[in-house]
């Protein structure tokens, strides 16, 4: 598999786990979803917000662009819930096209930018990118936990059964 094919299918996966985990959060009430679960970022809500800041407005604008803004990993940057999801869909749909777009030989190189605490790095490319979705896996995953703790369904969202979805 060549490096297009194989993260765009990732990013695929990742706007399939987005949106299932979307659908899975919003029968959770209002208190539930803000509610300090002992998350990393504290609730349902903050890690959603993380997920935004990490995954879209640092890694996509490093990857898409080569800036290097300068955010806070716990910065709530969509206090509405459902405006929330509407961006981390959007977001997440915006990873496909981009990675289509690059040359094979990109993969091989270099992602070049300045850490969130003022530190230049110069990583490669590919397993960065993959950490990008490895990164938004885990945030999810502890989700799924908290959905669980909450006593709510927690949706599947294993690479494995999108790929038997997606599958002739």
């Amino acid at each position: 598999m060549n490096p297009n094919e194989h993260f765009t299918q990732l990013a695929r996966y990742n706007v399939w786990a987005t949106e299932r985990l979307l659908q899975a959060i919003e029968p959770v009430s209002e208190l539930d979803y803000r509610r300090d679960l002992r998350l990393f970022f504290k609730s349902i809500h903050g890690t959603l917000n993380h997920l935004l800041v990490g995954e879209h407005m640092l890694w996509q604008r490093r990857f898409a662009r080569g800036e290097s803004p300068m955010l806070a990993l716990d910065m709530e940057v969509e206090p509405d819930r459902d405006r929330l999801a509407q961006a981390l869909k959007g977001g997440a749909k915006v990873w496909e096209p981009l990675i289509a777009g690059w040359p094979a030989e990109r993969f091989d190189g270099k992602l070049s930018y300045t850490s969130t605490n003022g530190q230049a790095m110069n990583l490669p490319f590919a397993a960065t990118l993959a950490h990008v979705f490895n990164h938004g896996t885990h945030h999810r995953g502890q989700i799924t936990a908290a959905l669980t703790f909450l006593g709510q369904p927690a949706p599947v969202l294993d690479l494995v059964y999108f790929l038997q979805q997606k599958s002739p």
